[in-house]
Parts: C-alpha cells; sequence; structure tokens
C-alpha cells in the first residue's frame, strides 16, 4: 500500500489524544495515543551509530532504509488505512529526520498554556490520590511545588518535551511543521480540524464533534494514572478554576511562545 505518514507531536495534555480520536473518525485514517516506533526509532538509531562496533558497515543508506522499516512493518497489514499520524512527543526533536524519511509528512504540534498543563497533571494526581503514576516514577511523595518543578526541567514530562518544541519551531523544517492549540481544538473543532485537513493536503470529513470516542483504560491503569487518555464524548470547553497555588500558576503564565509574532521569524503556521 502506498500509505502516507504524519505526526501528531507536541506538549502534554494539550489535545493530542482528543485530536487522534476525532481524525480516527475518518475510515481513511489510522490515528491514536502515543506508541511505540519513536522509542524504537530512537534506540535503533543509537545502535546504528558508533557506539555498536560494527557500524563501520552500515551506510547511511542502509540506515534510512531500516528506520524507515520501521513504520512500514509497525503499521503492518493489521492497518488497513490509507494514512496514518504516528503520536509521540519525541518527534518534535525528529524534524531533520522525518522530513528526510517523508518528505511530504506533515507535524501537528499540540500546544496548550504551560500553566494548564501543569495544572492538569496535577488534577490527575489528587483524582487518583491512592495510585502513584508514572509520570512521577510511581512515587507517592512529594508536594505540588516538587511535582511541578520535576515536570518542568529538562528532563521532565513537559519540560523535555517544551524544549523539543522550541527546536522544532526555530529549526530548518518547519514548512512540515504546524502547531495546533488546545484552545482552538476545544473551543472551535471545526475550523481546527478544516485546517489540519488543509495543512495535509486531504479532502475534508464531516466528523462528529459530538459523538467522539476513545478507550485507553488499561493502559491507563497499568500507568497508575486512570484518565491519563480520557476524551469526553463531546468536544467543547469546560472552565474551572485551577488547582495550583497562585505561585506556581504566574510562574509558568508567559511560557506560550507561539502567542507572540515577534517570536515566529520562521512564520510556522499555528492555529
Amino acid at each position: 500500500m502506498n500509505r502516507r505518514f504524519h505526526f501528531i507531536s507536541g506538549l502534554p495534555r494539550s489535545g493530542a489524544t482528543l485530536l487522534s480520536a476525532i481524525l480516527g473518525q475518518n475510515p481513511r485514517f489510522h490515528a491514536s495515543m502515543s506508541g511505540p516506533v519513536a522509542g524504537a526509532f530512537n534506540s535503533l538509531l543509537g545502535e546504528l551509530s558508533g557506539h555498536n562496533e560494527y557500524s563501520v558497515f552500515v551506510t547511511d543508506a542502509q540506515r534510512q532504509r531500516m528506520l524507515k522499516g520501521l513504520f512500514d512493518n509497525y503499521y503492518g497489514p493489521e492497518y488497513s488505512q490509507e494514512v496514518v499520524f504516528d503520536t509521540n512527543r519525541l518527534w518534535c526533536s525528529r524534524m531533520r529526520h522525518l522530513h528526510t524519511l517523508f518528505p511530504q509528512g506533515k507535524v501537528i504540534a499540540c500546544v496548550r498554556h504551560v500553566s494548564w498543563i501543569i495544572d492538569s497533571i496535577e488534577q490527575l494526581v489528587r483524582r487518583n490520590a491512592f495510585q502513584p503514576s508514572s509520570i512521577f516514577n510511581y512515587q507517592a511523595g512529594g508536594t505540588v511545588y516538587s511535582r511541578a518543578d520535576g515536570l518542568a526541567n529538562g528532563e521532565g514530562m513537559v519540560g523535555s518535551a517544551y524544549n523539543a518544541l522550541k527546536e522544532a519551531f526555530y529549526g530548518d523544517e518547519t514548512a512540515n511543521l504546524m502547531l495546533l492549540q488546545y484552545e482552538t481544538l476545544v473551543r472551535h473543532p471545526g475550523s481546527a480540524i478544516a485546517a489540519v485537513y488543509d495543512f495535509i493536503g486531504e479532502s475534508p470529513y464531516p466528523h462528529d464533534f459530538d459523538n467522539v470516542s476513545f478507550q485507553a483504560d488499561e493502559f491507563d491503569l497499568r500507568a497508575g494514572t486512570p484518565g491519563l487518555h480520557t476524551v469526553r464524548r463531546k468536544v467543547g470547553v469546560r472552565e474551572r478554576t485551577s488547582v495550583l497555588p497562585p505561585d506556581v500558576f504566574r510562574h509558568f503564565e508567559n511560557d506560550a511562545f507561539w502567542l507572540d509574532p515577534a517570536l515566529n521569524p520562521r512564520r510556522v503556521r499555528v492555529v
């Protein structure tokens, strides 16, 4: 099959699962939550480097074929769709690789105000107070302050994705990059999805934003974070007050660099 690959990446808790659930309504598309391909890609890339004494026998052309083969083999006969969206936060740090392997492939980076991302994760932690989460290596200790710091540092769930997003945003492969704001997706899903279709060059599909479904309960339970990938049936805005202390919320409120046109020298499309 002459399958086309696109990629969903960006920040956690920013609508990637919701976007996948919506796109998955199109029978020509496959889209789901983060999967294992990006991790396998990184591992294989490392094993094909000088780390392996036999790398002297491997050419760049062979590396590229082997890395592309990960996608071709993972999305094998079990997947009948013509268009595949692979989801992982790592893809923003692999823009050059993706452009080389899939010149027509697009990367849709989901973004959201960082304060609300931290808030969303803290809500999950509090909701599952008796189940330590994989987000914090199943450690039961800490406070909202230590959790926020851990999430936001360069190795944390949010900080690492944020740094990868900035690398992609200011890199050389921005023609294949679009940022989709969570706020746009939930407030104006029709226009948000229309922008995605336009970006990837596909004909529109009549999506049902009042009947969205996605299930990953077993995965979320194993991760100690029930509700991590829960998608509400009807797309819409849920107004609420933040559970974060005001000083923690304010600490991240100016991190949405994508909102300032002066900080977008390559004119990346932001929806």
